[in-house]
């Protein structure tokens, strides 16, 4: 459970090897894709080898590079127009040109989780490799690996759920490596704030319909959207369950009782709902907001961030003050401000660092101070947008059920057109209120919550990951030259302390 709370831990690894086994090692590498290498140039193109240059040649590029077992020969991929294997080649070439050579042994840096290390190394040294752990370089964080993100190594082949709610948190951002990892927390969030938008209980079996579709694969043309079916399964029963509250089936057609409310019948009722979980909310972002901060700097920077204890604070003292113009009782005003006028001092002293001091400062804190304030408002008052897009749904409903009933009342020919317009109507009511109770939804998440969980960005975990292929023929040809061509003299440097 705490390991799934933060990203996978990391290990600076070293590959070293006898640089007539480097090609051999590195595509043992390759094909267990869990191994970042560092390149020179960071990454850029500074290495040019013979396989680049035939594939320019060629003047095509291969969607899907892949590897050969023994170094092949390269006149016989040109002439074969082996892109793929060409791609390949010149990938391994970036790798060798990038290795710190000392006499006849090579190394290369890199990153791989922690937990694949041992495997690796075996993997490796069959082919006379070895991988040593070092120490993590200072003032560098290692790149960010969540565990429900996709990976070639299937140590870390994520569940179906947590597979499918990581898109919510990467489409934001790269999450930095000291933080939480709030894949699952976020998911679950998200499909209860659509629930309360989407609340239709014969809506939502339809989203779950065709979760269930996606999971067998149909359409084909759907295939790539396979892997979000319990996201689109979770939506559907958070709707489902909300519609079963609000006694909504395909519109207010009596077929399920109401458990909780109406909501045209009760709309502010379900404002404060909306609003009270939103409050909720926000104080679950600050609680993780303090703990990365505290991760990321210490007990000083998760004091005096805004989206830290300050914040917190703050936060916290205006919503006693609101308790106070709820219930009326003057106790709160006071117990509120004297909070609030902590966290402001907090977050007041923290702003204030940042500036260049002086009266410019002290001005530019006041506005940061002023914006903090009124941004906690806004960001409690957002959430009132649950209640109006289920209203919005609700009504919508209600307009098509009432037609309906119009019509089939008056014959044959009125039966007929109320089944048209409740099928219609219903189908439009679907997709326009599914797509906008996704996009609100991921609207409260990215501005309201996850601007208070992250202040920077992290490194994505990028491995090299290339399928490696068995060669017989002409191109098998172990060609030695070649791979004395691709890892070249170059000059020697320092080995990597």
């Amino acid at each position: 459970m705490a390991e799934s709370a933060v990203p996978v831990r990391m290990r600076r690894v070293a590959i070293v090897a006898p640089v007539d086994a480097l090609r051999e090692s590195l595509v043992r590498i390759a094909e267990a894709g869990c191994v970042e290498v560092d390149l020179v140039g960071d990454g850029g193109p500074d290495v040019h080898g013979p396989a680049a240059t035939r594939l320019q040649r060629l003047r095509a590029e291969s969607a899907h590079p892949a590897l050969s077992e023994a170094a092949p020969d390269l006149d016989a991929l040109e002439r074969e127009g082996r892109t793929e294997l060409l791609a390949g080649e010149a990938q391994l070439e970036e790798r060798l040109g990038s290795a710190v050579r000392h006499g006849a042994v090579a190394a290369l840096a890199g990153w791989c989780p922690e937990t694949m290390v041992g495997a690796t190394a075996a993997r490796i040294a069959g082919a006379g490799g070895a991988l040593v752990p070092l120490r993590a370089p200072r003032g560098v964080d290692p790149p960010t690996l969540l565990t429900g993100a996709d990976t070639a190594s299937p140590a870390y082949a994520a569940r179906p759920v947590r597979r499918s709610f990581t898109p919510l948190v990467s489409t934001y951002g790269t999450v930095p490596y000291a933080d939480l990892d709030p894949s699952m927390p976020a998911g679950i969030v998200y499909v209860v704030m659509f629930g309360l938008m989407f609340g239709d209980a014969g809506h939502g079996l339809l989203l779950v319909a065709i979760a269930l579709l996606l999971r067998a694969g149909r359409p084909r043309r759907a295939a790539a959207l396979r892997p979000l079916w319990p996201f689109v399964a979770g939506a559907g029963l958070a709707a489902t369950l909300a519609g079963a509250a609000y006694g909504e089936f395909f519109g207010p057609t009596g077929v399920l009782p109401v458990l909780w409310l109406e909501p045209l019948e009760e709309p502010m009722r379900l404002l404060a709902a909306a609003v009270g979980l939103g409050a909720v909310l926000l104080a679950v972002a600050y609680a993780a907001g303090i703990v990365n901060r505290w991760r990321e700097g210490g007990p000083a920077a998760a004091l005096y961030a805004t989206s830290g204890i300050a914040g917190a604070t703050l936060y916290l003292g205006l919503a006693v003050v609101a308790g106070y113009v709820w219930l009326g009782q003057a106790a709160y005003a006071v117990v509120g401000a004297a909070i609030a006028a902590v966290g402001l001092v907090l977050a007041g002293v923290g702003l204030y660092t940042t500036t260049s001091g002086g009266p410019g400062g002290a001005v530019q804190t006041g506005i940061q101070l002023f914006d903090a304030v009124v941004r906690i408002g806004s960001n409690v008052v957002s959430f009132a947008r649950l209640a109006a897009f289920g209203l919005t749904h609700a009504a919508l409903g209600a307009i098509v059920w009432d037609g309906t009933t119009a019509l089939a009342g008056r014959g044959p020919v009125g039966v007929v057109a109320a089944l048209l317009v409740f099928l219609t109507g219903n189908a439009l009511a679907f997709a326009l209120e599914a797509l906008v109770a996704g996009v609100q939804a991921l609207r409260l998440e990215f501005y309201e919550l996850f601007s208070r969980l992250f202040e920077g960005e992290g490194r994505p975990f990028r491995p090299w990951h290339l399928p490696v292929q068995h060669l017989t023929g002409p191109t098998a040809d172990a060609a030695p030259h070649a791979a004395k061509e691709a890892v070249g003299p170059g000059p020697a440097r320092e080995e990597e302390a």
